[in-house]
């Protein structure tokens, strides 16, 4: 299989796909080669972290770990889905009209199914067909900050277009999740996680304009891009995990940190005299942030802080990464997980633990929270030849230092090594 950016993309693998696929066959009796499946990977995010809901810049790229959802058209309007990490099944119809969910502790699996119905509905797309399916994440890395809710909505999306005849631009996709996401079940982040997911490019930093909702590609090294071998980069990424579990929608200090940030942009604008505006950070002069910052309160001036001071991260990290300077770029990770730590203020004592380890551990490069921080994994940029090492070091230390929480983790998903990956697609 290779990959819409050129280098050889690893997942998923041949036997994934039969597995999923002879799922599907079991379920509704259809023929195998009917079959298909939507490929929809996790996501990292190096730079530019919580400041998409406030129009930033960020940078991403996607591993080869993700949701694969199997499918075939139903012989009508209804949704049939099975789970491989839930049990029962959904059944309902895409003429059903869907309402948004008004308690975040009603949340479950179902939801991101319907939600696509919701999203495609008030888009104004027209459904006949639904889908018979098996939807199967990789155990242990849902709810870990890796963007699992998006990669689940997305396949979701995905499946329904296809057995429809709607040809949908992956632009058009991130909107189609953000409205599940934001409206369906009311969860106030932006766009940063189905751009990753529907946009990456295997050998590419994607860098995305979260105001203007444009994207660009960097290619690592581009002075030795003709060098790369077979896609092979000089690194990998190292995902870390807590222990430390909750859905982002049911724990609302994401949504506390956002409205914090559009408190500070609101102070900002008002003493600039550009009250008018749209109340983001984005919309806030730098210049004029470094005048200005004084009148904030103690909190909103470390968020403004944090969106500031990763703008300009992103900037850095973007010509370090076009260098090849994985060391320079490594740092700035460092930098951003600290101004996590200290500006916005996420992250629990075990998930800085975690963070403080791998910034220890031998060949890391630089280390910070995935996701909001606040449950879930820690990443790290490792240089290729040490990455197996760093991964025993890292499950010893956090041993040492969590060993209840460690012992909810499967031995097997306590710290990963990946390479990165594609963007999701339909198979």
């Amino acid at each position: 299989m290779v990959a819409p950016g050129g280098g050889a993309a690893s997942w998923p693998s041949e036997g994934e796909l039969d597995v999923v696929r002879k799922k599907v066959v079991g379920i509704s009796g259809k023929d195998e080669g009917e079959v298909r499946v939507v490929a929809c990977p996790y996501r990292i995010c190096p730079l530019g972290a919580h400041v998409d809901h406030q129009g930033g810049t960020v940078t991403a790229m996607t591993i080869n770990y993700g949701v694969l959802l199997g499918f075939v058209a139903s012989d009508d309007a209804e949704i049939s889905l099975q789970s491989g990490q839930f049990e029962g099944a959904i059944r309902f119809r895409v003429d059903d009209l869907q309402k948004p969910i008004e308690n975040p502790e009603n949340i479950n699996w179902e939801s991101y199914a319907r939600g696509a119905v919701y999203a495609l509905q008030n888009f104004g797309y027209e459904l006949k067909k639904g889908i018979i399916g098996y939807i199967s994440g990789v155990k242990g890395l849902d709810s870990s900050g890796l963007s699992s809710s998006a990669a689940v909505g997305i396949a979701y999306l995905m499946a329904l277009e296809n057995v429809n005849g709607l040809v949908i631009s992956p632009v058009d996709n991130i909107q189609l999740d953000k409205s599940i996401e934001n409206k369906y079940l009311g969860l106030e982040n932006g766009i940063l996680d189905p751009s990753a997911i529907l946009l990456s490019r295997h050998g590419y930093l994607t860098f995305m304009d979260c105001k203007t909702a444009s994207h660009s590609y960097v290619y690592f090294s581009e002075l030795s891009k003709s060098q790369q071998c077979q896609g092979q980069l000089p690194f990998k990424i190292l995902l870390a995990f807590s222990g430390l579990q909750h859905n982002l929608p049911k724990k609302r200090g994401y949504n506390t940190r956002v409205f914090e940030c559009k408190d500070a942009a609101r102070a900002l604008l008002c003493a600039t005299g550009c009250e008018d505006a749209s109340c983001i950070l984005r919309n806030v002069d730098p210049a004029m942030y470094e005048a200005q910052k004084c009148i904030l309160e103690e909190n909103l001036a470390r968020r403004a802080e944090h969106y500031f001071s990763e703008m300009k991260r992103v900037v850095k990290g973007r010509d370090a990464w076009a260098r090849g300077n994985l060391h320079e770029f490594g740092q700035l990770i460092s930098a951003s997980g600290r101004s996590s730590i200290l500006n916005y203020e996420c992250g629990s004592k075990e998930m800085i633990q975690l963070y403080e380890i791998l910034l220890k551990a031998p060949g890391v490069l630089g280390a910070r929270f995935s996701g909001a921080g606040f449950r879930g994994c820690c990443l790290a940029i490792v240089e290729s030849d040490h990455a197996e090492a760093a991964a025993a070091y890292v499950r010893a230390e956090y041993e040492k230092a969590q060993p209840e929480l460690v012992s909810k983790i499967p031995a097997d998903r306590r710290v990963l090594v990946c390479e990165p990956g594609d963007g999701a697609r339909v198979i």
